[in-house]
Parts: structure tokens; sequence; C-alpha cells
């Protein structure tokens, strides 16, 4: 069963605007036909399209003498905010930088970063669990003078903070990628909410409406206040969260799961073609909190119902009245998917396979994503077992190589967010921990 989500305003064109939202869905509309049409009748999955130039840019070469990025001529970047530099209150920054969101502020851009760090100690006060060593901090940037201006923790006490999404009310959505608790007193596997505007560390609250499982990615409806959430795991669902209150997430609401109408279980990691419509329906979860020891527990609520399973759901992006989701071991090739899924209402809509790789050298294991303001081109984070790249796609649906590192580190890549005005790219590197902004001559090419 489904529920009617109440309709309330929120400043849809701020967050459009903040968040590049607009115009991206053409870029993957295009990668789908593209797919579509190499594909053929009975041929199954494509090689995909690589853009001319590499997406107008030409190759990639060192950004610097001996530097640590390959990016494309007339580029350049700083490093910044890495693992063990002092932050504002003298505490050193934590490792494992992931998932991040840019905002504009009064003191620059901001940047909400996550760390996927594990067993504690907590590295700031106050904190959710003194044993637990993830969480986020907040980084003020300059993008005038493409220097960082300070950093500071803002939420402490978590595990496992892969990625997460930004709101509408000018917060950033942290996700916890597990479910183990440590020690017993403080149950993990929730969404946490950061204010962009926290000048330290905020309470630590869970949002247990939201569902306790192993989170990746949000993203949210700006019409509807709906929050989409992506599961990390080999036998994954995917949900969405209709919020009692939009404007307070805490207040409360109603945690469903994708199911494909009449096929019920609908298994779709492999044997799939792109761009045929599936007709979909929500199923409702129960028990979003269990009391349990079983990470499965609210996707075996799901899948008695007639849930969807999903091969490793990470990145997760909203735009033009669709979300877009990254499957990043999914595909018979197991290089990964990229689906759609649009609503029609509130009870229903269609999900279609918008690619599947088929070759590593154009994508693989696709994990975050975003839009670039500039174009409505993507950039894709890979996180597979060689080196990783950021890979672009062009409004016409055809995919490039736009960095990589310069060395033998095959880290993963993650966290890829462009500042408001689209002049700035930022991005981590998990390990050793260290955020890069890029920056150049963005118009030259499809990004």
């Amino acid at each position: 069963m489904s529920h009617e989500p109440s309709p309330h305003h929120l400043d849809r064109r701020r967050f459009l605007a903040a968040t590049g939202l607009v115009g991206a869905t053409g870029a993957l509309q295009a990668l789908m036909s593209n797919t579509a049409a190499a594909a053929g009748p009975g041929r199954g999955n494509n090689r995909g399209v690589r853009a001319a130039d590499n997406g107008g840019y030409g190759p990639l070469r060192p950004a610097s003498p001996d530097g640590e990025l390959l990016l494309p001529s007339g580029f350049s970047y700083v490093a910044f905010g890495e693992t063990g530099s002092v932050m504002r209150d003298g505490t050193p920054t934590p490792s494992r930088h992931d998932g991040m969101a840019a905002f504009a502020a009064d003191d620059g851009v901001r940047l909400v970063r996550n760390h996927e760090q594990t067993e504690g100690p907590a590295f700031a006060q106050p904190n959710y669990d003194p044993f637990g060593a993830g969480g986020t901090t907040t980084l003020v940037f300059d993008p005038d003078h493409m220097r960082l201006v300070e950093s500071f923790p803002t939420l402490a006490g978590t595990v496992r903070n892969c990625a997460g999404g930004p709101t509408p009310n000018g917060s950033w959505l942290s996700c916890e990628e597990t479910f183990t608790g440590l020690g017993g007193q403080h149950p993990h596997g929730y969404v946490f909410e950061v204010p962009a505007d926290s000048e330290g560390p905020a309470e630590a609250v869970p949002l247990p409406a939201m569902g306790r499982f192993t989170h990746e990615a949000v993203a949210v409806d700006p019409e509807t206040g709906i929050v989409y959430e992506t599961e990390d795991r080999g036998s994954a669902g995917f949900y969405r969260f209709v919020p009692n209150d939009p404007a307070d997430l805490s207040a409360g609401g109603s945690l469903q799961m994708l199911a494909v109408v009449d096929q019920p279980r609908y298994d779709t990691r492999n044997g799939q073609r792109p761009g045929q419509p599936l007709p979909v329906e929500w199923v409702d979860i129960a028990d979003p909190d269990p009391d349990s020891d079983d990470s499965l527990a609210v996707f075996y609520q799901g899948r008695e119902r007639g849930g969807a399973v999903f091969a490793r759901l990470e990145g997760a992006w909203f735009g033009e009245g669709a979300v877009f989701i990254n499957s990043t071991s999914g595909g018979d090739a197991g290089l990964g998917q990229v689906w759609q899924y649009r609503p029609n209402g509130s009870s229903g809509g269609q999900l279609v396979l918008v690619y599947e790789s088929t070759d590593p050298e154009l994508l693989e294991s696709p994990d975050n994503i975003c839009v670039s303001p500039n174009s409505g081109g993507l950039v894709l984070c890979e996180d597979g077992a060689g080196s990783d790249m950021l890979r672009g796609v062009t409004t016409d649906g055809e995919i490039f190589d736009f960095a990589a590192l310069n060395s033998s580190n095959t880290s993963e890549l993650a966290g890829a967010t462009f500042s408001p005005d689209g002049g700035v790219l930022f991005f981590n590197v998990q390990t050793p921990g260290v955020t890069y902004a890029v920056t150049g001559p963005w118009h030259n090419g499809a990004l």
C-alpha cells in the first residue's frame, strides 16, 4: 500500500540552483538512447559511445609537474583538507573522505564531507556514539582565491558515513553504510541531518523513520519532499521515505520499497534491456527501525511484499521529475548499471534501465553521481577494481574521461560536487584522504 504525500511548499528554486538539478536529465536520456540504439534487436547491451575528443577537452595529462592529478589541458587544481591536517578547533582531520555536497554561503562555498570511518573514538563532541569514528566535517572554501579558509567537525560518533545527499532545507543527509553497533549501546545504520550553516558539531540525532539498514545515498524530490534512498548490498532495495513534514524530517513519515507491478521480487541485476519501462509500485515497510541483529531485516520486509532487488545501489540524483541511481555491480558483466525511476502520482511510476556497462574502459563500477550546473553534463565517480577515474557524460549521452590519479593509487574517488556557480568541481580521494578543487575552461567541453 502507498500513502499520499502531503503538499508542502519547499524552496525549490534555491535547491535546484544550488544542486544543479536542471538539465542533466537530457544527458541520461541521451545515454539511454545511445545504449538502446547500439544494442539493436536481439543484441543485448552495448559497449556505449565514447565522446569525440574526450568530451571536447582533449587528452588527460599531468596538471602540473609531478602533479597528483591527470586533467585536460588548461585545468588546474588545489589539494586541501588532508587526513591529519588540523581543523579550527585543533582536531586532526579524520580519514576516509567520501560523499560530499557544496552549498552557497556568505563566507564562500561550504562543503559538508563524510568520513567513512568505523570504530572510535569519536573525533568530536557532542557525538552519537563515543566509539563511532565516522561523521562529517565542513570546509569553507574561497573559490575566488582557490583556497581553504577553515574546516571543523559537524557530526561525530557515527559509523561508515559513506554518501548521502543535500536537501531543500539547506542541509546534508549523512548515511551510515552499516547495520552493526559497537558494543550494543548505540545501534547504527541510520541517516543523520547536518545543517550546512552549522559552526560546530551538530546534535547527532538519528532519523529512525527513514530506516535502519546499510544506507548509501539519498535524493530529494523538491516538489514533494519525498526522500529516495539507496542500499549498498549485493542484494539491495530501493526505498522512499514520505515525510510527515518535509521541512522537518525528524517528524517521522512512512518508509516504502519499490516493487515491479505483477512481477513480485523482480531481479534487476541481470538479463535487462535498456529503455524497457517497468511499471512499479511501492510497498510499505512496517518496521523501519527493527530491533534485530539481521542487517537485512528491512530488506526482507520489503521482499516479503514483493519488493525488487538490485545489486549494490550507490549514487542517487534527482532532476526534472526523475530519480537516477547507480547500481555499482549490476548487469550481466557486473560492471554497473544506471537506472531511472520516474514517479507517476503518489503510488506508481516506471523504472527504466538507462545504461549497462560491458566495457571497463568506458565505465566501471559507477558510484557517486553529480551534475554540472554549466551544461547539464554528468560526472560519475568510479569505484572499481583498478585505477578509478572521474567519467563525464555529455548531454548527447556520450562518455569521456575527465580526471584520474597520476599514480598507482587505486583508492576510491568519491564525493564529486560542483560549486553552485559551476566554477569549481570538488571531489575526494578516500585514501590517504584528500579533497581536490578543480577549475579551468569548462566551456571548452561537455561540463
